[in-house]
């Protein structure tokens, strides 16, 4: 167990969770005894240190009460009583404070010692293990929290006295100042102060700094300077250079850094990894798409880095033989000899190596994609030549050469659609930041969050996107810009007049990258923009023609994103490479090798999703879903109605497992518009299943309805598909059982046997539902246990979720209410392990109804309500119908007939017309109803 008392009092199990510990007195005595962890502590002190100079009466008696309370808190042998008092059974060093002194007590050694490195990074960890005022539940320790916040103190100021020998002057000013404003007579910080001002080229206000210290020092307290404040102040009078020579008199440690005019937002974690990258490695590249803000976090880390800096811009650079001579220009080494036959002039490589062979120095090779193999040439000379050099890269692609550590700049954090504080996010907070620029007073509140996360989610957190949409704000409300990013490359146009060309418009940043790409990357870069959300590898090969190594390219050059195994555009760059596509007028013969992979994907997925592998297909289904529904809109909107026909039918599966009820009616919808009266020939199948994924929201459109009835004739009851396995799941759904049931059901049990195992269980548990109707129950329920045993043999989870609805209806009805519970938990079990909303759903109004019979109106309510949501959501009418029904019955339970006849009014609206599967339903809302009507008496 740990103990913390460096704030708060608090003791932390093995599982790293507070342990509740009880009222005021019992924190106060912990607070005591972790103080003086492993020895005792006498009875006096403790009675001292929890209720001061006036104790109550029966002291004695209060204290062994509060023992008491913390053994049970904590455990009885880990409080110890001894005849001289009492003991925290507890090593020293599980208490934070004696654990601070530790650290603190090694960081001061280490800063005799000579490391400042290892000091600094001891007395951080020490110092952040506060967590607020010290022995805080203790209020009569006063002498001993005074003792701790002065080993603070001395703590912080030998840490600034370590980053002080790191010569991180610059960084310092500002804490120094807080410290010393906080702690005016504070000599030593007052020291630190001028040490650190001196450093940093300010040696007139370091002189200022000694001037009011010895001016408080004497209104204060009378006395003058301290010999270590009197040292300082006679050091930065002779410019001594063990202060830190100031910036005026030492060679330029900057170079080419230009101050930034913006403030620099949303990268505090990637700035502490580049600097923990260039701490360990010699050679760190920063790779990113356009506009991710690799230049701006170089910056920063150059500006953050301790010793000499150069900063070279190659973009302005045409000609891999000129990046040396950058170089040299950007460090300011000029030759000025005359060449001639006698002196030959040295080479632009070997007069680097002379000048930086014995300089420590951070060089940094700003924007190089262009220039890859040039600046990897002359890195790699430098490296292997100038020990104290390190070198920073940044552009599209990594160097790839020995020794390189690459880190990924990725775009800004975005929110989700639902977050709750948009500004928690990075790429929010980059635009409201930008948008005050150019619109003061602007904030993103309640009325506007919705469309500013919405510009940020479609520009994929890109920062220089972001800001040219918040430029933007100048002329246009922020609603216009979010309504205008459909043409994003047009609205955002007007970057900085003093960028790079390529940065001063969305269109330039990703035509860079473009040109830079050879015939065969543009080619698949042009062509992957027909995947709506990123393609495996066998994928994008197979339909856009071009081997998986140029996908690889791609990636390397940051086009493309590998993510959770597929490569994925940005959604700028992909609508950039859309227009291309279509200027190469490739569109029709690359979405049709689209949709005719998809096509492929889900005829192969469909039987097996009704199988044991069912689940792994499902998860690879809805990694395609956003690309399989493009598939069917372009088969539609380009009329290739046979292909669209296809892909809708042997999608129904798998729509109708995950709930994708309305956008796949859209699509069947869409489809049937642009088809003629009729079915087309040899395509019934498909057809029929088209019409009813049009119907199966629940919304049936008159046009639809007479293709309702076509699909009726074309496939009777006992009629069983060949290609389309799952229609006769929902056929039978929607048209219920034959009027001659009893003629046709010894033909359908006659052939059982023959029909293939999923077809084969799913006719038990057909001919069960129908036994169950017409009062055959034992029939039924043998038919059921053999469906359910066939669904379970083939490992098929929504054939089992449907017999043990059945079986828990069935139960149901003979009012054995028990064993119904537990099959509608069963069914509701496998169904959420299966991810089936809609069969969730249904499995919840089930078990409402379960409950209900039981009496649980409150349990019953939880269930409905939780069914109608997800119903909602879904598009699952028959669903919404029935949990709306359940709620009415709760209601008219609770003798709430206003609510009730509400409820069971809104049911008989939503529950789809044309089901034979909602029949139950409505006949439950009009029986409801009536009873809603009748006198009180009747009910």
């Amino acid at each position: 167990m740990r103990f913390q008392i460096l704030g708060p009092t608090t003791a932390l199990g093995e599982d790293g969770e507070p342990v509740a510990l009880g009222g005021p007195r019992v924190r106060a005595l912990l607070t005591l005894l972790a103080l003086h962890a492993g020895r005792i502590v006498g009875a006096e002190q403790l009675v001292d240190g929890m209720y001061g100079p006036k104790p109550p009466e029966g002291v004695a008696n209060a204290l062994q009460s509060q023992v008491s309370r913390l053994r049970r808190a904590l455990g009885r042998d880990l409080v110890e009583f001894h005849p001289a008092g009492y003991r925290l059974v507890a090593d020293p060093q599980e208490v934070d404070a004696r654990r601070f002194e530790l650290l603190a007590q090694a960081g001061r050694q280490a800063i005799a010692g000579g490391d400042p490195g290892r000091a600094a990074t001891l007395l951080r960890e020490a110092l952040d293990l506060w967590r607020g005022a010290p022995l805080a539940d203790a209020p009569h320790a006063g002498a001993a929290a005074a003792a701790l916040e002065e080993l603070r103190l001395a703590a912080t100021e030998d840490r600034v006295q370590a980053d002080l020998d790191l010569g991180r002057h610059r960084e310092l000013v500002a804490e120094l100042r807080q410290l010393t404003a906080a702690q005016p007579l504070r000599e030593r910080l007052r020291a630190q102060l001028m040490r650190a001002l001196y450093g940093s080229g300010r040696q007139a206000e370091a002189l200022t700094v000694y001037d009011e210290a010895r001016k408080i020092l004497d209104e204060e307290l009378g006395v003058e300077p301290g010999a270590e404040l009197a040292a300082a102040h006679l050091a930065v009078l002779r410019a001594d250079p063990a202060l830190g020579a100031p910036a005026a008199q030492a060679p330029r440690r900057r170079r080419g850094l230009r101050a930034q005019l913006t403030s620099f937002v949303g990268r505090d974690e990637e700035i502490e990894q580049v600097g923990a990258r260039l701490r360990a490695n010699r050679l760190v590249t920063l790779i990113g798409p356009g506009g991710a803000g690799k230049t701006r976090l170089a910056t920063e880390a150059a500006e953050r880095a301790a010793g000499d800096v150069c900063f070279v811009p190659l973009a302005p650079v045409s000609d891999g033989g000129d990046v040396p001579r950058a170089v040299l220009a950007a460090l300011d080494i000029r030759d000025t000899l005359m060449h001639g036959p006698e002196r030959p002039a040295v080479d632009p490589v070997t007069r680097l190596v002379t000048a930086l062979a014995g300089r420590t120095l951070l060089l940094i090779l700003d924007n190089c994609e262009h220039l890859v193999a040039a600046t990897a040439e002359l890195a790699d000379a430098l490296l292997a030549s100038c020990p104290g050099l390190r070198v920073l890269v940044t552009g599209r692609e990594a160097l790839g050469i020995i020794g390189e550590s690459i880190l990924p700049v990725a775009p800004l954090r975005l929110p989700p659609p639902e977050a709750g504080n948009p500004l928690d996010y990075p790429a929010v907070r980059l635009f409201a930041d930008r948008a005050a620029a150019v619109r003061p007073g602007f904030a993103v509140d309640t009325g506007n969050a919705a469309q500013v996360v919405r510009i940020c989610r479609a520009l994929d957190g890109l920062p220089l996107a972001i800001e040219l949409a918040a430029a933007r704000l100048r002329t246009l409300p922020v609603s216009d810009v979010a309504a205008r990013l459909d043409d994003r490359f047009r609205l955002l146009t007007r970057g900085s007049r003093t960028a790079l060309p390529r940065h001063q418009t969305l269109h330039a940043v990703v035509a860079w990258s473009w040109d830079l790409l050879d015939e065969s990357e543009q080619r698949l870069a042009r062509r992957l923009s027909v995947f709506v959300r990123g393609a495996r590898p066998e994928a994008a090969e197979r339909v856009c023609g071009l081997p998986e190594e140029v996908l690889f390219s791609l990636a390397e050059k940051s086009l493309v994103e590998f993510v959770d195994g597929r490569f994925r555009m940005l959604e700028t760059i992909r609508a950039f490479c859309a227009e291309r596509l279509a200027e190469s007028g490739e569109v029709d013969p690359v979405c049709e090798a689209h949709a005719g992979y998809y096509l492929d994907l889900v005829m192969k997925a469909d039987p097996l999703l009704r199988t044991g592998e069912q689940l792994e297909w499902l998860a690879l289904l809805d990694e395609e879903s956003d690309d399989l529904n493009a598939a069917a809109r372009w088969a539609t909107e380009s009329g290739r109605l046979e292909t669209g026909l296809r892909l809708l039918a042997h999608s129904a599966c798998y729509w109708w497992m995950r709930g994708h009820r309305v956008t796949s009616g859209s699509l069947a919808a869409a489809l049937l518009a642009e088809l003629r009266p009729g079915c087309p020939p040899g395509l019934e199948e498909e057809y029929i299943m088209c019409v009813l994924i049009t119907a199966w929201t629940g919304g049936v459109d008159e046009g639809v309805r007479p293709r309702l009835a076509e699909a009726r004739q074309l496939m009777p009851v006992e009629f069983l598909p060949s290609r389309v396995e799952f229609l006769m799941m929902l056929l039978s759904a929607f048209t219920g059982p034959p009027g001659d049931f009893d003629e046709i059901y010894p033909l359908l049990m006659e052939g059982i046997d023959l029909l293939p195992p999923w077809q084969r269980a799913l006719s038990y548990g057909g001919a069960a539902f129908v036994l169950q109707t017409v009062g055959r129950i034992e029939e039924a329920l043998a038919h059921f246990e053999l469906a359910l045993a066939a669904f379970k043999a083939i490992g098929e989870r929504w054939g089992t979720v449907l017999v043990l609805s059945g079986l828990c209806a069935l139960y149901q009805e003979q009012r054995d209410f028990t064993t119904a519970y537990a099959l509608a938990d069963e069914a509701l079990a496998v169904a959420t392990e299966l991810d089936a909303r809609s069969e969730i759903a249904e499995g919840l109004c089930r078990r409402g109804d379960v409950l209900l019979g039981l009496a649980d109106a409150a349990g019953a309510r939880a269930d409905y309500t939780r069914a109608a949501e997800m119903a909602r959501r879904n598009g699952s009418m028959e669903n919404l119908a029935w949990a709306h029904l359940g709620l009415g019955e709760v209601a008219l339970f609770q003798g709430d007939l206003e609510e009730a006849r509400a409820l069971l009014t809104q049911a008989r609206d939503e529950v789809p017309a044309d089901w034979y599967s909602a029949e139950d339903t409505r006949a439950r809302i009009a029986a409801a109803l009536a009873k809603v009507s009748r006198p009180v008496s009747e009910r």
